[in-house]
């Protein structure tokens, strides 16, 4: 029997290969903790954190090592106990320099004092559960990295009647959060549960592409197990890029648009990934502060694909190393997936908060092409799902029109790579849109 196609969706969004069979079905399991970690002092959105702690210092699992310095921003953590060694700059995957706290794994994993389990969800107030989240160091773990105890404080005049969990994972190769809704469905609920009441949502909706039935199947059950007097729904999706995406995630469940320039709050809407919500649940029932994560390991360039439980600060080349090591004919590795992820120069990079996954590309899949001058088909256009006109911002852009590329819009491009992906004559249109967006910020901090 032909399976119903969801009509939930977005307008715009492209078809690509979705890649997943690679790790789908390989269960979530721990990576071997690493000799050392390397912990970068910036993972956030937002300021970066200070060190709090010194060279030769002992520090224990879960002991806080660095201290964010405003608001829209979340402390780090020791993913092992040991010896710092180092404090200094060491390679992002941003591609910069920054600086980062070095801890050798003394193997003990002796923990900190301070994770201790909370009171019951039920008895904690609101204030109490956003002091959790910013304690915890939680932020988006989709990719975004906005600080979660941000995100649940609004202002006092937006009220937020809807919580949103991103189970779409639209990214192609990745499947983390597929198996995290098979293999951690209650604590995504209770996660949900406690975004709802941090916030007063009414309303709790789990968003899911259709292409993941038994990641359906088992939020239901969670749902019905836990939802104890809370108004939670799961939604299949159509699946289609890039359904995950807040503004779009939120048109797809609730029909509302978000305006030009915007947060999702403005439409009284707040959207946390499904890791978030898992990371959540820790941090309440576990007093666990956000120091490892599951990432997807996969791709045709790594010989042995994996869903991986990963210690923060761990060196991409280790995992790579833990699941086979890369194929002879790898070209490329990127930290995400292909439409949204970076591309790194080298393995001796850290995974962060938002390492969602490790992709290792074939030359069969990074091959060149020339790129021509714009034919003006419109494809981009179509495809956008924020109904921009990629092509004139990369135009304006390209000539040095800062002013005419922010009239277009360049602002509210959220980089998903719709327009790159269609386009006939492969200009790199989210590049020249990253480009415009950079030279719109420096103009407006100059100004000021």
């Amino acid at each position: 029997m032909k399976q119903r196609v969801s009509e939930k969706t977005f307008v715009g969004g492209i078809h690509p290969g979705y890649y997943k069979d690679y790790a789908a079905v390989k269960p979530i399991v721990p990576a071997r903790p690493p000799a050392q970690v390397v912990i970068s002092l910036h993972q956030n959105i937002g300021a970066p954190c200070d060190p709090v702690v010194e060279v030769g210092e002992e520090v224990k699992l879960g002991q806080r090592v660095g201290e964010p310095k405003g608001f829209i921003s979340a402390p780090v953590f020791a993913s092992v106990s040991g010896k710092v060694y180092e404090i200094g700059p060491f390679n992002h995957p941003s591609g910069d320099l920054l600086n980062a706290v070095f801890i050798e794994n003394d193997g003990q994993d002796t923990p900190h004092e301070g994770m201790r389990p909370h009171k019951p969800l039920a008895e904690l107030t609101s204030p109490e559960i956003r002091q959790i989240a910013r304690d915890a160091g939680l932020v988006g773990l989709g990719g975004a990295t906005f600080p979660t105890h941000v995100k649940l404080s609004p202002p006092p005049d937006i009220p937020i009647d809807t919580i949103i969990i991103n189970g779409a994972e639209c990214e192609p190769y990745l499947t983390a959060d597929y198996r995290l809704m098979l293999e951690r469905a209650d604590d995504i609920v209770y996660g949900l549960k406690a975004f709802m009441k941090a916030t007063g949502a009414a309303r709790g909706i789990i968003g899911i592409e259709d292409n993941k039935p038994d990641a359906i199947e088992s939020m239901r059950e969670a749902v019905v197990k836990g939802a104890e007097g809370y108004e939670l729904e799961v939604h299949p999706l159509q699946t289609k890029y890039p359904q995950g995406a807040e503004k779009t995630l939120i048109m797809a469940t609730t029909g509302r648009k978000v305006p030009p320039g915007a947060l999702p709050m403005a439409v009284g809407v707040v959207n946390q990934n499904t890791g978030t919500a898992v990371a959540m649940a820790e941090a309440l029932k576990l007093g666990k502060p956000l120091y490892e994560r599951v990432l997807t390991v996969t791709g045709p360039g790594i010989r042995e694909p994996a869903n991986l439980l990963v210690r923060n600060g761990t060196l991409v080349k280790e995992l790579i190393e833990q699941c086979g090591g890369m194929t002879d004919d790898t070209r490329k590795l990127v930290l995400g997936g292909p439409m949204m992820g970076l591309a790194q120069p080298t393995v001796e990079v850290p995974c962060i908060k938002g390492t969602s996954g490790i992709l290792l590309l074939t030359e069969e899949y990074v091959r060149e092409q020339p790129v021509e001058s714009c034919i003006k088909c419109g494809k981009c256009v179509k495809v956008c799902p924020m109904r921009l006109l990629p092509n004139f911002i990369a135009s304006a852009i390209e000539k040095d029109k800062i002013e005419l590329a922010k009239k277009y819009g360049a602002m509210d491009c959220f980089e998903c790579g719709s327009c790159t992906y269609v386009c006939p004559a492969k200009r790199p249109l989210v590049q020249w849109i990253r480009i415009a967006k950079g030279a719109i910020a420096a103009r407006g901090k100059s100004s000021k």
